[in-house]
């Protein structure tokens, strides 16, 4: 077999709750120390301890950061999965298991190599205690990898040492289960493997980070002092991380005094609550949910569209309906967001596709929900959230100033005979708001109830209609103020791609695909909605677009077809609602059918 140099998947086959996810980290994290692109995908169940867990890294010197949907190298550590495991390793691939236990007849395959290495009995012999021998034994195949991989050693202890800075025992027990691995397989097994690694300079500046962790930081850089939440998989991490940043940023340097507030409410719509009551003070506040508490909100998310107070709602999405598999990854809740709530409403969503737009789209939420006097809904997913990627390095502008929008300062209420909450001034829909406590002549009374444009109770059809028909020309009117979608052309092709969040990499990655096949094709990443005017000039522009998405029921191109002129025969789905990260397999295949058939025809 012929060498293959940064470009293969290794899956780690084990048991929830022995302490895999540092091990596996560890090895994620060395190979991009070492300047090559990779990304890492965790596949865990919904319990605590006890259930197979899966880990899956992708090494990829091209840079392609989706799943590829084949196994080169499989650590098998799970009795249990022996056999699923096995047959998910690719022809030519390798499986490396616990030799401890003779096993060979059982995990023979034709095409396969099997690597085995007595991981139990090495660290049963080096380590006395029984919670550091199951640990251990993680770290011990990281060390059997290193060898079969040509994985720097001197990279692992650097990061050893950064990680366990405070805990010098620990580092030298790491290094010591990496030791025995490490000289096990090269006097064992010709190594590396024809799998193997290659120092790069790709990943200079880039930084490993997960979406839940950068949403929460950007929420510090957007000013964000509340955050109300009930917790849920996968957005817990979210609020997590809010608090260890605020902890460590949101102190009075001198008193101590924390300057920021966060709350375990007793369920989603307490917290949404929360948060709808702070931002009507002037605070800039979000919680952090997924589908189930999403649902629970809907009634507030009204309150809040209806009587116009900011918020930030952050949707870290899952397999659902119901409670669905909650460690799973899907975009099925596109139409629960956009029209969540009785009555006629429309919500502001942001689509990230990676955690360095988490951070900065966290940021533009609270401008957008300031602005507009809205609730804003950013729409991640548990692949983005909870798993690492390799994004750019982040960046911030000193001199950006947060858009507070439309509020009246004391001056001017000092000089103002009479204030009328709900009336459009400037014919963008956006009336103007007062906060609370800053003088009498701002006071009004805040409704969910029909009203005027005054702000006075209503049941009166015409002053109704008045109201909802600017709340129309305000969401008309966001349509210029929200993110633009990133556009990929080429000159002279009649057919494209549209698709949203995480879905990007792997289009990214069956577009040049396809290209060398010879089939051409334009993309747009929706970043928002309500859309903005390129996406009906790419509607226009071409004569076949296929949406490619993760649920089941098409819910962008029904939001497409809703809310613009597109044609239904013009758009063809590209679906996948397994709850596994989309890869380009699917989306290949799709589209050069597509193609086939119109070429038959």
């Amino acid at each position: 077999m012929s060498a293959r140099v940064n470009n293969f998947v290794i899956k780690i086959a084990n048991v929830n709750g022995t302490g895999s996810a540092s091990a596996n980290g560890l090895l994620m994290k060395a190979i991009f120390r070492m300047g090559i692109p990779v990304v890492g995908k965790n596949f865990f169940p919904s319990n605590i301890q006890g259930l197979p867990t899966w880990y899956e890294i992708r090494v990829s010197g091209d840079g392609y950061l989706a799943r590829s949907g084949v196994v080169d190298i499989l650590v098998a550590m799970n009795a249990q999965t022996y056999a699923r495991d096995l047959a998910e390793v690719s022809p030519g691939g390798c499986l490396l298991y616990d030799s401890t236990w003779p096993r060979e007849a059982q995990l023979a395959r034709a095409g396969v190599t099997l690597v085995g290495i007595p991981l139990a009995k090495l660290v049963n012999e080096a380590f006395t205690n029984i919670r550091a021998r199951i640990l251990m034994k993680n770290i011990c195949y990281v060390g059997a990898l290193s060898a079969l991989l040509a994985l720097d050693l001197g990279v692992l202890e650097i990061l050893l040492k950064e990680t366990f800075s405070d805990k010098p025992k620990l580092i030298a027990d790491n290094l010591k289960a990496i030791e025995l691995g490490y000289q096990y397989a090269s006097r064992h097994f010709d190594c590396p493997l024809p799998f193997r690694l290659e120092r790069m300079n790709a990943t200079a500046d880039c930084i490993m980070a997960d979406g839940n962790t950068l949403a929460a930081l950007g929420c510090v850089y957007a000013g964000a002092t509340i955050g109300a939440w009930y917790p849920i998989t996968p957005s817990t991490s979210l609020m997590d991380a809010f608090k260890d940043f605020c902890e460590r940023y949101r102190r009075d340097p001198v008193s101590g005094k924390r300057r920021y507030c966060i709350v375990q409410a007793e369920d989603e719509l307490a917290s949404i609550g929360m948060v709808l009551g702070a931002g009507w003070n002037g605070a800039r506040a979000f919680t952090p949910t997924s589908g189930p508490g999403l649902s629970l909100m809907n009634e507030f998310l009204g309150f809040g569209y209806y009587a116009e107070i900011p918020a930030v709602i952050f949707d870290v999405q899952r397999a659902g309906p119901s409670t669905g598999m909650p460690t799973r990854t899907q975009q099925a809740d596109l139409l629960l967001a956009a029209y969540a709530s009785h009555g006629d409403t429309r919500h502001v969503l942001l689509f990230p596709a990676n955690p360095a737009e988490c951070f900065s789209m966290a940021v533009t939420a609270f401008d957008l929900a300031e602005r507009l006097q809205t609730p804003v809904l950013v729409l991640s997913d548990l692949d983005i959230g909870m798993n690492d990627w390799m994004v750019p390095k982040l960046s911030w502008d000193e001199h950006l100033a947060w858009d507070r929008g439309k509020v009246y300062t004391l001056e001017q209420l000092r000089d103002m005979q009479v204030f009328h909450r709900y009336v459009d001034r400037d014919g963008d829909g956006i009336a103007y708001r007062t906060l609370p406590g800053i003088h009498p002549a701002g006071a009004y009374f805040t409704r969910g109830s029909g009203h005027t444009s005054r702000g006075t109770y209503t049941e009166d059809a015409a002053e109704y209609e008045e109201v909802m028909d600017r709340l129309r020309r305000k969401h008309e009117h966001a349509k210029t103020l929200v993110p633009a979608p990133a556009v990929r052309r080429n000159d002279g092709v009649t057919a494209g791609v549209i698709s949203i969040g995480s879905c990007d990499a792997a289009v990214i990655e069956a577009l040049d695909r396809l290209a060398r096949e010879g089939i051409d094709l334009n993309y747009l990443r929706v970043r928002s909605f309500p859309f903005s005017s390129e996406v009906d000039q790419f509607l226009e522009q071409h004569s076949r677009i296929f949406v490619v998405e993760q649920n089941r029921d098409a819910q962008l191109k029904s939001l497409l077809l809703l809310e613009t002129r597109a044609d239904r025969d013009q758009l063809i789905s590209i679906l996948h609602y397994d709850g596994m990260p989309i890869d380009s397999r699917c989306i290949v295949t799709g589209i050069r059918a597509s193609f086939e058939k119109g070429k038959a025809a």
